[in-house]
């Protein structure tokens, strides 16, 4: 089941708030954890048993790890103690091969094939607890039903965001529903269902429409234009999952983090991926790239470390050879831009940073830049996408194209790509936050809603994008 299906959005999503408006408070986990898991099986009823495997042995393992200020206060300096600590990091660390094993055995191991849905994010999340438990940042959940609920949260469980427990533990205990907060979320997640409806798959259909003439029939500029149209397609796509998340939670009382701040007014590749996708960069930050050392040793060591996390984050997303170029590629670029902010930086003009000063161009660089690297995301085939990659560079002898092919297209795409273009920087944000609680902006989102619907019913659902991944 997906967020944009008539199933959800007029039969399961209506029924799981009606009955959990009216479940008593203390019951409310229960309630969500069973809708979860129905929401899951509706999808993905083959991996249902996985899912509930790996949080019942996450969360008694959990337990273990943080038993030790109890260990601690009894035992400390007795060997029963340091025999605990050795127990200890021997169960972090079959936790960590044992959770990393099943998703490398889906990612790489079977090339992605009948991918279990979210095995990605919600292993990252129970690893995020287990850690964080682990080095005493929170304490150990001993309730069963809310290491459940919390794993198996139906808005997040499969495209995340990838929420750290101790963002939504206090609400796990006691949270609040109310007329506002319904209010407020169902305003979020509709505006999520237009990114994803009205835009994320009707510029999808360029890119689809460039595969479909053939990569080696394809002028160069059209070529182009097929990258902008996939660049916004997969941030629309996932940009509304998020937005439709985070709306689903407010509804009951959870606050998710942000997962994308306009990453396309970045100013480098590296400031883009500070903006997309944030809880899975923070995730690899914080659990990765910190523990190795970070930037606190030097370049090299700082750019042996970026390219360990680059190259992680290029296998999380699949196990085939695209997606390690496409993280190597980030890496390269980043790790250049690193060396010349540097220089830069250390030879001011006007005793400002040359840097601060270009304005403009870093924008227009980011724009050149990431849709090239999307390429690498794109086309899994790696002979199809040095093929393509060369006709964007025009490198690749043409052979049965049309030199004004990329006219039609315009002609045909070239409004929905302005109005992505327009809907990709903070004016629409901006425009939302100043008149979110006018009677004009509930009228309109209303009317978009109904809108989403009805072309849902007419085209079917379109499954998002992070759902294969």
């Amino acid at each position: 089941m997906v967020f944009c299906s008539i199933e959800f959005l007029l039969y399961f999503l209506p029924a799981f708030f009606i009955f959990y408006a009216l479940t008593p408070k203390r019951f409310k986990n229960v309630v969500l954890l069973a809708a979860s898991l129905v929401f899951y099986a509706l999808g993905e009823p083959r991996y249902l048993f996985l899912l509930l495997a790996s949080v019942t042995v996450n969360h008694f393992v959990g337990r273990f790890l943080g038993a030790e200020p109890y260990y601690k206060d009894r035992y400390q300096g007795t060997g029963k103690y340091s025999t605990y600590l050795e127990w200890r990091k021997g169960v972090l660390l079959f936790a960590i091969t044992g959770n990393v094993g099943i998703l490398f055995l889906f990612k790489v191991a079977m090339r992605g094939e009948a991918l279990p849905l979210g095995v990605s994010f919600y292993t990252f999340q129970i690893l995020s607890y287990l850690f964080d438990v682990y080095q005493g940042i929170i304490p150990a959940e001993r309730s069963l039903i809310k290491t459940a609920a919390y794993v198996t949260m139906f808005p997040q469980l499969i495209s995340g965001p990838i929420v750290n427990y101790g963002e939504v533990s206090a609400a796990m205990s006691e949270r609040r529903m109310s007329w506002q907060s319904v209010q407020n979320g169902l305003k979020l997640f509709t505006l999520g269902l237009v990114a994803k409806v009205l835009i994320a798959d009707r510029v999808g259909i360029l890119w689809n429409d460039v595969q479909v003439r053939g990569i080696e029939s394809i002028s160069t500029p059209l070529a182009w234009l097929g990258a902008i149209a996939y660049s916004f397609k997969i941030y629309f796509d996932f940009y509304g999952y998020s937005l439709m998340a985070m709306g689903l939670g407010g509804m009951m009382g959870f606050r998710f983090p942000e997962n994308f701040r306009n990453p396309y007014m970045a100013v480098s590749v590296r400031d883009f991926y500070r903006r997309w996708h944030i809880t899975l960069g923070r995730w690899f930050c914080n659990y990765i790239y910190i523990p190795l050392g970070g930037n606190r040793r030097g370049e090299l060591c700082t750019a042996r470390n970026l390219l360990i996390v680059w190259a992680l984050t290029g296998l999380w997303h699949g196990g085939s050879g695209n997606f390690l170029l496409w993280g190597i590629l980030l890496w390269v670029l980043i790790v250049i831009e690193r060396q010349i902010k540097i220089f830069l930086d250390r030879h001011p003009i006007g005793g400002e940073s040359i840097w601060k000063q270009m304005r403009l161009v870093p924008h227009l660089y980011v724009w050149a830049v990431i849709p090239f690297t999307w390429m690498c995301f794109a086309i899994t085939d790696v002979r199809e996408l040095s093929v393509y990659l060369g006709r964007m560079l025009g490198a690749v002898p043409q052979s049965a194209v049309q030199p004004n092919d990329w006219r039609a297209a315009l002609h045909t795409y070239g409004g929905l790509l302005a109005v992505a273009f327009i809907a990709s920087t903070p004016l629409i944000r901006r425009l939302y936050r100043r008149w979110r609680d006018s009677a004009f902006t509930n009228v309109i989102l209303a009317a978009l809603f109904w809108i989403c619907v009805w072309r849902i019913m007419v085209e079917g659902d379109n499954p998002f994008l992070y759902f294969k991944f």
